[in-house]
C-alpha cells in the first residue's frame, strides 16, 4: 500500500469533503482516504497496481474539483529567477535539452517557473538545479499547494471588493422603483453580481447535484436565485403588477457570503501557518566549499559530501557533519529548545537551524526531502490530514444536513403562506432566510481547524504529532507506562560519589588513579569515570602491564606501584580488605548504586559510586501527571531492588521490574484489559511494539530521524515534561473541538427558527441578506475560536 496526498481545489463547505471520501473509500484497492477540509488536502491510502495515483486525481476531478498532484518520480516543477525576456526562455531551454536524460524542458517567463521531464536513474534535480545555475539562473524549490493557497485568498478578496461594489448601489437606489433609469442600473448591477461573483456558486451546486449530493453551494444558489429571479420576474411584469423586487437580497447576499469566505480563507492560513512558518525555513543560500575556495550557491544544489562554510548568522543550508570549528546553533525551530546548542567537529546539524556564533564547516549528509525539516514538514502535513474519531458525528450531521434544511425552507414557506394566510412575499423571503442562514461549513472546519491549530503549537515546542487523531486520544489519557531507562533517567550512568579511604587519600589524586585505569578499559562505567575527570580537570596518567579481566575489573601499574580497580570479586581475590569502607559500602549499595573499587598495593584507597541518575525534569513531570489525574507505572529491565529506589524518587505510582523488551508489550496490553486508556513513553526503536500497542504510543529523544520513529507523538527532546505539555495541548484541542462543534449545533438550532420568522412577533427575524451575513460569520467564528488555542502557549 502506498500513502499519497492530494491538495484539492473548489472544495466550499464540509459535504464536498465527505463526498470525495465517500466515492473513494470502499474502491477496489483503496484502503482508507481523508480529506480535510480546512487544509484542502486528501490523504489516501490505496494499492497503485489496482488503483494507481492518476486514476485517483481522474475520481476526484470528475466529482468536479480540482487537484494538484504531487510530482511523480522523473518530473520536476520549479522555479526560475533572473529571466528577463523570451531569450532567456530559450537559452534556458537549449542548455537544459543539452543533457541526454533531459528528455522535456519548458521555461514559462510569465509564471517564472521551469518544467522538466527526466530519467531520475541518470540525473538528480540537483544536477537539473547545476545546470540552471551554470546557465546563470537561480532555481528555486516552489511549492504549488502554497501558492495556490495565496492566490486562493487574493481571488476571494478582488471578489468580495467586486461584488461590494456592484450591490452598494442597488442598496442606494431600494426606494426609486418607480425611476426607470435606476431600475434599469439595479437590474444591470444585479444581473452581473449574480453571473460573476455568484457563478462559484453554481458551478459547486451543479457539481454536488451532479454527483447526486449537496453541499453549502446548493443552498446558496436556491436562496439567491429564488431572490434574483422572483425580482426578475417582477420588474418585467411577468407576476402581474404591483409585485415588489428585491434585487438588493440576492446581491449582498452574494458580497456578505463573499466576505465571509475571504474572512474564513484567511484565518484558515493563520490556523495552518505553523506549517507555512516550516516552509519558509529551508535557506536559499550556501557557502560551498570547492577546490578553487568558497563559492555561494543555491541551497538547492548541494549534494551528499559537499563541504559547506557557515558563518554566525548562518542558516545552516542542509543536514550534516560538523568537520571543523565549533559554535552555538538555536535550535528552536526544530526541536522547540530555547537555548543555543554548542556544537563541535563530530556533532550533527539540521538544516534550518541558525549558527549563532562560531564558524564551522560542515559536511552534507542529508539533502532535500531526506532532511529532519523536510521529514517534520511531511509529517505535520499527515497530522493535520488526518481525521480525529470526533470528526465522525459531525459527517454523520453534515451529510443529511443540506436536504434537512431545503425541506424545512419548503416547510417555511408552505406554514406561512397556507396555514398563517402570510402574503407570498414574506413567506418567500422567510423561505430564502432559512435556506441562506443554515450552516454546514461551520460544522466540517470545527474539528481540523482545531487540529492544525493544536498540532502547530506542539510543533513549536517540539512535539511532533504524527497523526491528527493522537491529540483527541491523548486527552483522554489515564494511565502511563514509563520506560525507566532514557526516559525517566538520563539511560547512562554518571559517577555520583567518590569516597577516599581516609582523609589523607588526597580525592583529587584517587580519581586520577581511577581514570588512569579506566583509560585503558572498555567497560560502560570506564567512560563515565573519564567523563568525571574530564569534568573536574584531571588528566590520567600512562600505565603499564594493563591487564583487562571481564568480569573483575583492571590491574595495571602507574607510578611504580600496583593499581588494582574493578568490582568486589577482584578485590577479594587480590586479598584487599573492605572493612574500611564497610559503612559506606552498605549505603551506597543500598541506594542501588553500581560501585568500583581502587585499591593501591595492598591497600584499599578509596570507591567510586555510579548510577543511571533521574533527568531534571522527571520528578516535576510525574507529580504534573498525578495532578493532572494520571496514573504513572515505571518499566524496566533492572532487578526489583534498583527499580523500586528508582521508583521511589521519580514518585510514580507503582513498577514492573525485570520486564525484557518482548514483555513490555503485554504490561501494555494487561492494563488495556483493565479498561484503561493507555500512553507508553519510550524508545522509539527499542520499544516500537509497546508504542504501537498502546493508544497514545510516545517516543522521547526524536533525534534527526524521526521518520523511523513509532508511535503516535514524538518528542524531539529528551524531556518528560513535553510528554505532559502534549496531554495539556491535546485536552486543550479537545476542549476547543467541543466548543466549536457546540457553538455550530447552536447556531443552527438558534438561527434556521430565527430565520423562519418564528420570533417575528416579538420583532425578532432577519433579511435574506442578513442571514447570509449571519451563515458566512458563523464559519469565521469556528476558525477564529480554534486560534484562541495559541493561548495554551502561555500557560505551558
Amino acid at each position: 500500500m502506498t500513502k499519497e496526498t492530494f491538495t484539492i481545489t473548489g472544495m466550499s463547505c464540509a459535504n464536498c469533503a465527505a463526498r470525495i471520501e465517500k466515492d473513494l473509500v470502499g474502491r477496489n484497492g483503496v484502503q482508507s482516504a481523508v480529506v480535510n477540509f480546512a487544509s484542502a488536502e486528501l490523504t489516501i491510502t490505496h494499492d497503485p497496481g489496482i488503483i494507481p495515483g492518476d486514476t485517483i486525481a481522474g475520481l476526484v476531478e470528475a466529482l468536479g474539483y480540482g487537484v494538484i498532484r504531487p510530482e511523480p518520480d522523473g518530473e520536476l516543477t520549479f522555479g526560475v529567477r533572473g529571466l528577463h525576456c523570451a531569450s532567456c526562455v530559450n537559452t534556458l531551454e537549449k542548455k537544459l535539452l543539452e543533457h541526454p536524460s533531459i528528455s522535456t524542458a519548458i521555461v514559462n517567463l510569465a509564471a517564472e517557473t521551469g518544467f522538466v521531464r527526466y530519467d531520475p536513474l541518470h540525473i538528480s534535480a540537483a544536477d537539473i538545479f547545476s545546470i540552471v545555475h551554470g546557465a546563470g539562473y537561480t532555481p528555486v524549490e516552489l511549492h504549488r499547494a502554497e501558492m495556490a493557497n495565496d492566490d486562493g485568498l487574493r481571488s476571494q478578496r478582488n471578489w468580495f471588493l467586486f461584488s461590494l461594489c456592484a450591490s452598494l448601489p442597488i442598496m442606494l437606489t431600494m426606494g426609486l422603483h418607480s425611476n426607470r433609469a435606476a431600475m434599469q442600473l439595479t437590474v444591470l448591477l444585479a444581473t452581473i453580481v449574480q453571473f460573476s461573483a455568484g457563478l462559484l456558486f453554481y458551478r459547486g451546486a451543479w457539481s454536488a447535484l451532479k454527483n447526486r449530493s449537496t453541499n453549502m453551494d446548493v443552498l446558496v444558489a436556491l436562496g439567491t436565485s429564488a431572490a434574483y429571479f422572483y425580482s426578475l420576474a417582477a420588474y418585467f411584469g411577468l407576476l402581474g403588477p404591483h409585485h415588489d423586487v428585491f434585487f438588493e437580497t440576492s446581491a449582498m447576499l452574494i458580497a456578505f457570503i463573499r466576505l465571509g469566505k475571504y474572512l474564513e480563507a484567511r484565518a484558515r492560513g493563520k490556523a495552518s501557518e505553523a506549517l507555512r512558518k516550516l516552509l519558509h525555513l529551508q535557506a536559499d543560500k550556501a557557502r560551498l566549499i570547492t577546490e578553487s575556495g568558497e563559492k555561494e550557491v543555491p541551497a538547492s544544489v548541494i549534494r551528499v559530501g559537499d563541504v559547506v562554510l557557515v558563518r554566525a548568522g548562518d542558516i545552516i543550508p542542509v543536514d550534516g557533519e560538523v568537520l571543523e570549528g565549533g559554535g552555538a546553533v538555536n535550535e528552536s525551530m526544530v526541536t522547540g529548545e530555547s537555548l543555543p546548542v554548542l556544537k563541535k567537529p563530530g556533532d550533527l546539524v539540521s538544516g534550518a537551524t541558525v549558527s549563532t556564533n562560531g564558524v564551522m564547516r560542515i559536511r552534507a549528509t542529508r539533502i532535500g526531502e531526506a532532511t529532519l525539516l523536510a521529514q517534520i514538514i511531511k509529517m505535520v502535513r499527515e497530522a493535520q490530514g488526518d481525521k480525529a474519531p470526533i470528526q465522525k458525528f459531525a459527517d454523520a450531521v453534515s451529510a443529511w444536513f443540506v436536504p434537512i434544511v431545503m425541506l424545512l425552507s419548503a416547510a417555511t414557506f408552505a406554514v406561512w403562506y397556507g396555514m398563517l394566510s402570510s402574503d407570498f412575499l414574506t413567506a418567500f423571503r422567510y423561505a430564502i432566510a432559512v435556506l441562506v442562514i443554515a450552516c454546514p461549513c461551520a460544522m466540517g472546519l470545527a474539528t481540523p481547524t482545531a487540529i492544525m491549530v493544536g498540532s502547530g503549537i506542539a510543533l513549536g515546542r517540539g512535539i511532533l504529532v504524527k497523526k491528527g487523531s493522537a491529540l483527541e486520544t491523548i486527552s483522554r489519557l489515564n494511565m502511563l507506562l514509563l520506560d525507566k531507562t532514557g526516559t525517566l533517567t538520563r539511560g547512562k550512568p554518571e559517577m555520583t560519589d567518590l569516597v577516599p579511604v581516609s582523609r589523607s587519600v588526597d580525592p583529587a589524586k584517587l580519581l586520577e588513579c581511577l581514570a588512569t585505569a579506566e583509560a585503558y578499559s572498555t567497560h560502560p562505567l570506564a567512560e563515565s569515570a573519564l567523563a568525571a575527570a574530564r569534568e573536574a580537570g584531571v588528566e590520567p596518567g600512562s600505565a603499564e602491564e594493563f591487564e583487562e579481566r571481564g568480569g573483575f575489573g583492571v590491574t595495571c601499574m602507574y607510578e611504580g606501584f600496583p593499581l588494582a580497580v574493578g568490582n568486589e570479586r577482584l578485590m577479594t581475590e587480590l586479598g584487599i580488605s573492605l572493612t574500611p569502607l564497610a559503612k559506606k559500602i552498605g549505603e551506597l549499595t543500598a541506594a542501588g548504586k553500581s560501585l568500583v573499587f581502587v585499591a593501591a598495593g595492598t591497600a584499599l584507597v578509596g570507591v567510586a559510586a555510579f548510577a543511571d541518575t533521574l533527568r531534571p525534569g522527571s520528578v516535576k513531570a510525574v507529580a504534573e501527571l498525578h495532578r493532572m489525574g494520571i496514573s504513572t507505572c515505571m518499566i524496566t529491565g533492572d532487578h526489583a531492588e534498583v527499580a523500586a529506589i528508582v521508583a521511589q524518587q521519580a514518585g510514580v505510582d507503582s513498577f514492573e521490574a525485570g520486564v525484557m523488551p518482548d514483555r513490555k508489550l503485554e504490561v501494555v496490553k494487561e492494563y488495556q484489559k483493565r479498561g484503561m486508556i493507555v500512553g507508553m513513553v519510550g524508545d522509539g526503536i527499542n520499544d516500537a511494539p509497546a508504542l504501537a500497542q498502546a493508544q497514545i504510543g510516545i517516543a522521547i529523544g526524536g533525534g534527526t530521524d524521526v521518520a523511523k520513529e513509532t508511535g503516535d507523538i514524538v518528542l524531539m527532546r529528551s524531556d518528560l515534561m513535553d510528554a505532559v505539555r502534549a496531554i495539556v495541548i491535546g485536552r486543550a484541542t479537545l476542549s476547543k473541538i467541543k466548543q466549536n462543534l457546540f457553538w455550530a449545533l447552536f447556531y443552527n438550532i438558534l438561527g434556521i427558527p430565527v430565520a423562519a420568522g418564528l420570533l417575528s412577533r416579538y420583532g425578532i427575524y432577519l433579511k435574506p441578506e442578513y442571514a447570509g451575513l449571519a451563515m458566512a460569520f458563523s464559519s469565521v467564528s469556528v476558525v477564529l475560536n480554534s486560534l484562541l488555542l495559541k493561548r495554551t502557549e502561555n500557560t505551558m
